[in-house]
């Protein structure tokens, strides 16, 4: 494996929120002169070099991927990050390297290397016809950096991105690299695990711990995609009035008597932006519909501010600036008014509608899962926080995603609400988060916080979200890391939030 060390002693992330300091940034890469299944064991062979150096020198590690964290997973303070973007080559997956005891399509399955971004991964599986079942807004995440951060989905039938994942190639020492996967659903045969050199470990309680692990597991390496056929989504952009009908819409998701673009047709995709300095005029209501792929479909064109039909609010947050209170109102109004078009019948695939790997602006983001039957009741509480607390420079976003199996994904409600709140990097916008997160305890609402965007976490809160759950992630992560390997994978952010214990 290629390991330019840049010297680099500071980090920035890609929304330029924070700066770190850092011992070192490797930047790695595939060698050329090898072929890629040899290329990849290098891979590994180099990653285990990595961790013996780290653990002789005492030197904290991380892996880092596209750097879209607002929050500090990727860093790792006076110590080595390890850039894996350029890991990306994807095997396609024969019949030779699945397990019989795999219940799904072997066409299907698509073996990727950590660094491979969501975008590429669309790309690749368009080549053979196929999907991904969901993707965030955002498309310029790696593999590894959405799964680890519970980056949520836009399909509320399906699960957040991590739910399509069926097997992790994960380094956790010098001496040792596991294929992890669910025992309950095998996926691969001896032959795929003698390919990898590596040794298979079928573990329910792991595998899903490790799904959403913010890099703190070991270095993924590897991660088996399972897709479908390829398919279109019709995709429309309406403004409808925020009343009863659209309300009990949002905190059951019962379309069964809506009166949506396709009628009482279930969408696979529901989001409701909701401008508080607008609201009289309705909400704006993103419905998007699953095809048949068929040829000859015009694709989705972006607006004339550059917005595509599967962006979401932080593709356009971004361009606001802080201004003084009074103006807030009129400002958000003429940025949605120049940034959103209303849109019928657009056809794309998922990796067209949900295209996005540009960042407008400088920003912050929080994102908030909730129970959908408390949608209303939040909704309600967020219009009177802003009159009191705010103005809040940006809009109100709801997206439904369901339930995941990771341990500590943060939609990890029967079917979660997601609210996204996008608005532009101030004091101000750190604030109104602040007062959020305190308003809902204060009204004993069950509520998440995405470990990725901006949050304010440390053990009592994420005790209170998550229960047993917490302990179950701690015990897998002793269970899977030797003392060594703990303390090379640990990093301040995990040590804020009390997920750093190391078990006797």
């Amino acid at each position: 494996m290629k390991v330019i060390k840049t010297g680099n002693t500071s980090w920035e992330n890609r929304h330029e929120t924070f700066v770190e300091d850092i011992k070192d940034l490797y930047e790695l890469g595939n060698e050329d002169n090898l072929d890629a299944l040899n290329s990849y064991n290098d891979a590994t062979k180099g990653f285990q070099a990595l961790i013996h150096d780290a653990i002789t020198t005492q030197t904290p590690l991380r892996s880092l991927g596209a750097g879209w964290s607002w929050m500090k997973i990727a860093t790792v303070n006076n110590g080595v990050m390890l850039d894996t973007k350029p890991l990306n080559t994807a095997f396609d997956i024969t019949a030779n390297s699945v397990s019989p005891a795999y219940t799904g399509d072997a066409e299907h399955l698509l073996f990727a290397q950590s660094g491979k971004a969501i975008w590429e991964l669309g790309q690749h599986l368009r080549q053979r016809n196929l999907s991904l079942k969901t993707s965030g807004a955002s498309a310029g995440q790696t593999i590894a950096g959405a799964i680890g951060t519970g980056a949520h989905g836009s399909a509320f039938d399906f699960g957040a991105v991590q739910d399509f994942v069926v097997g992790l190639h994960i380094i956790v020492g010098p001496n040792r690299h596991v294929y992890l996967e669910r025992a309950s659903a095998p996926v691969v045969s001896d032959a795929f695990i003698q390919n990898l050199q590596t040794e298979l470990v079928q573990d329910d309680d792991l595998f899903n711990a490790a799904l959403v692990s913010f890099g703190s597991f070991g270095i993924i390496h590897g991660v088996m995609v399972e897709a479908e056929d390829l398919f279109l989504l019709e995709s429309y952009l309406r403004r409808m009035p925020y009343d009863d009908s659209l309300k009990a819409m949002m905190q059951t998701l019962d379309f069964s008597t809506a009166n949506l673009p396709c009628g009482n047709e279930r969408p696979f995709h529901f989001a409701v932006m909701l401008n508080p300095y607008d609201k009289d005029n309705g909400a704006y209501v993103t419905t998007m519909y699953k095809r048949p792929f068929v040829p000859g479909y015009q694709p989705p064109v972006d607006n004339a501010a550059g917005i595509g039909p599967g962006d979401d609010a932080a593709c356009f947050i971004g361009t606001l600036t802080q201004v003084i209170p009074a103006l807030v109102p009129v400002v958000v109004n003429e940025v949605i008014k120049t940034s959103l078009t209303l849109h019928d019948k657009q056809f794309g695939t998922l990796g067209e509608i949900f295209n996005n790997t540009i960042l407008r602006g400088k920003l912050l983001s929080a994102a908030i899962g909730i129970p959908i039957s408390y949608v209303n009741q939040v909704a309600d509480l967020m219009l009177n926080i802003n009159k009191t607390v705010g103005p809040f420079t940006g809009i109100f976003a709801f997206r439904f995603v369901k339930q995941t199996k990771a341990t500590l994904g943060f939609t990890r409600f029967d079917h979660t609400c997601v609210l996204e709140l996008d608005a532009p990097y101030s004091n101000e916008t750190y604030n109104f988060y602040t007062q959020v997160w305190k308003m809902l305890e204060d009204e004993n609402i069950p509520f998440t916080c995405h470990w990725g965007k901006v949050n304010e976490l440390f053990p009592e809160r994420i005790a209170r979200m998550y229960g047993p759950a917490v302990d179950q992630w701690i015990a897998a992560r002793n269970k899977l890391l030797d003392a060594d390997s703990l303390k090379v994978f640990t990093n301040s952010i995990l040590q804020q939030w009390g997920l750093d214990k190391v078990l006797p």
